[in-house]
């Protein structure tokens, strides 16, 4: 007999017949009990059921074929609840013990029979199934889940019930319960942000139900789970951004690291935080081309500002450089790691007449009465009285949209001190290096715009076809262009470089804030200005209206003493970002 080991009862003993007598005076009773009894469905349960009646009438008339036949059709029914049993064990575990006591009766009956064979076989299938449903079941239990394969290993168990017994309910939910055990180790790995472990998990869980839908209902969980953590790192890294300030930027980039820890390759979030961080670390709160103006108390505005990217070049002539001199060289490679925020023109009149209103600044031309300005009448800049900030070339009253001019040094210094303080944001003069960055916006030629007379509209040169209100030429000139103006010009006017920056090499010349070295030996290496105390002598940058184009050039360079004024020279202002 085979004994099920999963049998949630006592193994099922032997069946023996019970002991009926049968006479001639009983036999036609008992064949009528039997037949009542099989109509019943009491087929072998004591000695009043159909099969121990029937097997005690055929041995007492072996050659009785009706009898033989009401055995054979009992046998029959009791096969019947026997598959049924089998069946019903996937929902009621106690009905494979039922089985059991059918074939207990039916080895009995009819041990040869088939039909009794064929259900012998389903039930060895059957106690093979529970027995391997049982082990896979103790090895879920102690976390042997077997997903790849491993002896020993719950899914391994289920699958071999699964065989043994085709859609075998309580596999079924066996390996669902290992599948499920797998998207718990899954989550819990998500949960401390491994989401590649988790997606090992996924994987082996896929592998266990074929066609099942919860592992991608998992997945998506998971993947929405990875998302949120992934954006909340995301607005935390750019809310630190919000004031980048150096323990701000360290803290952003935290975040950055964990991101790119946890998050997909390629995720939008990671890249636009690693964007951002970068653009911080660059340019502050601004981007490259954006366009800006401080506020000012009582309603103005400081100048209008161009932020213009990071980046690096080569300063100074190059080699075999036309009309270069030794100032110029050596050349030398300059970075900047953060991007420049400079005024998009000159300093107009307007603008520094509110600083003078504002402070009551007496620019050193008022203190000591006088300029130099362009005359005219012999075509030469000549000292003239009564000239200053307020002032233009000639020495005639200025619009408020000209250059300023006429100013020192120290006027510019003062001026860019001023914004300063009312805007708690540092203005200064840009130092040599960064104003011939910005100058050159890129290029590497004599000139920005390349080697030969400026493009139409560039700027405010010395023009061939420049004409002075007398008739004048220029005697050096730029073959070919004319820019419609003698003297300075409106800022502005022309077309703005490539930083969207106007007039940087020509309109006036500009204060930067280096002192004058006589050439680039041992300069800073970093772009910032050279700098000693009490210089006396003071850099000019970016040609004028009335420079020669050798003085236009983009590495031109010039020392002017610090209190010099003229009709030539403004300045521009850089604010650190």
């Amino acid at each position: 007999m085979t004994i099920g080991a999963d049998q949630s009862v006592s193994p099922v003993p032997p069946w023996r017949a019970p002991a009926i007598e049968v006479t001639q005076d009983n036999a036609a009773a008992l064949r009528k009990q039997a037949d009542a009894a099989l109509a019943a469905g009491r087929l072998h349960e004591d000695a009043t059921a159909a099969i121990p009646l029937y097997l005690a009438l055929s041995r007492y008339d072996p050659e009785d074929e009706s009898v033989a036949q009401a055995l054979t059709q009992a046998l029959g029914a009791l096969l019947d609840t026997g598959r049924q049993a089998l069946v019903s064990m996937d929902h009621d575990r106690s009905q494979l013990r039922r089985a059991h006591e059918v074939a207990a009766v039916a080895r009995v009956v009819a041990p040869s029979d088939r039909a009794v064979d064929a259900f012998l076989d389903s039930l060895d299938r059957a106690d093979e199934a529970a027995r391997a449903n049982r082990l896979g079941e103790a090895a879920l239990a102690a976390a042997r889940i077997g997903e790849r394969g491993q002896a020993g290993g719950a899914i391994g168990y289920f699958r071999e019930a699964l065989e043994r017994r085709p859609g075998d309910a309580r596999a079924r939910q066996g390996l669902a319960a290992a599948e499920s055990a797998l998207i718990r180790r899954a989550e819990r790995s998500a949960a401390v942000d491994n989401y590649d472990r988790a997606d090992y998990w996924l994987v082996r869980a896929a592998q266990v139900r074929e066609g099942a839908d919860t592992v991608p209902q998992a997945r998506e969980r998971i993947a929405l789970q990875r998302a949120m953590r992934v954006n909340a790192l995301r607005d935390a890294g750019i809310a630190e951004l919000g004031t980048p300030t150096a323990p701000a930027l360290r803290r952003a980039r935290e975040h950055l690291a964990e991101l790119l820890r946890i998050a997909p390759t390629g995720d939008a979030a990671t890249m636009e935080l690693r964007t951002r961080i970068e653009r911080a670390s660059h340019y502050g709160l601004f981007s490259p081309g954006a366009v800006f103006t401080d506020s000012l108390p009582g309603g103005s505005r400081a100048p209008r500002m161009v932020v213009i990217p990071h980046g690096a070049f080569s300063m100074g002539a190059a080699d075999g450089e036309a009309d270069a001199t030794d100032a110029e060289r050596p050349t030398r490679n300059i970075r900047f790691d953060r991007g420049i925020a400079m005024s998009r023109t000159e300093i107009t009149v307007g603008e520094f007449r509110r600083f003078v209103e504002a402070t009551g600044h007496r620019a050193r031309a008022v203190r000591r009465g006088y300029s130099t300005i362009y005359d005219e009448r012999s075509g030469n800049f000549v000292r003239a009285g009564n000239v200053d900030w307020r002032s233009d070339y000639v020495g005639r009253p200025a619009a408020d949209d000209m250059p300023v001019l006429h100013v020192s040094v120290g006027d510019a210094m003062a001026y860019a001190q001023w914004l300063s303080d009312q805007t708690g944001h540092r203005y200064r003069l840009p130092s040599e290096a960064e104003f011939e960055y910005a100058l050159r916006a890129g290029s590497r030629g004599r000139f920005p715009w390349g080697e030969s007379s400026p493009p139409r509209a560039t700027g405010n040169f010395t023009g061939a076809a420049d004409v002075s209100p007398s008739g004048r030429r220029w005697s050096n000139a730029f073959g070919n262009y004319g820019d419609g103006a003698w003297g300075p010009a409106p800022v502005a006017r022309y077309d703005a470089d490539r930083h969207g920056v106007h007039d940087l090499a020509g309109n006036v010349s500009e204060w930067v804030a280096d002192c004058w070295h006589s050439s680039y030996r041992r300069a800073p290496k970093d772009g910032r200005p050279w700098v000693n105390p009490g210089c006396r002598t003071q850099v000019v940058r970016g040609g004028s209206w009335a420079s020669s184009p050798a003085n236009s050039r983009s590495a031109w360079r010039q020392g002017t003493d610090v209190n010099n004024t003229n009709a030539r020279v403004g300045f521009r202002v850089v604010r650190d970002i």
